[in-house]
């Protein structure tokens, strides 16, 4: 077990296989003891000036919000389908 605290602290690491609107970045935050997701895009202001783009979720919040998977129960068929 490592004796290294990682409380209020954080990493980036660049996303080699980015596709569409995924991040240039993401990684690890943690903030008071909570565990965060961060996500970084590479932009440039209108005059030039680069900068990161950044989004901070709660870690595995994406999956709270999916939709749950409902069983498929034999109940749910009609019988009278002539195949």
């Amino acid at each position: 077990m490592s004796d290294f605290d990682n409380t209020n602290s954080g990493a980036l690491f660049k996303n080699d296989k980015k596709s569409g609107k995924q991040p240039d970045y993401r990684g690890p935050l943690n903030v008071d003891g909570k565990d965060y997701e961060v996500a970084a895009w590479l932009k440039e202001s209108k005059a030039g000036a680069k900068f990161m783009s950044l989004q901070v979720q709660e870690k595995d919040s994406w999956k709270k919000d999916a939709p749950k998977k409902q069983p498929v129960l034999d109940e749910d068929f009609d019988d009278d389908v002539p195949f």
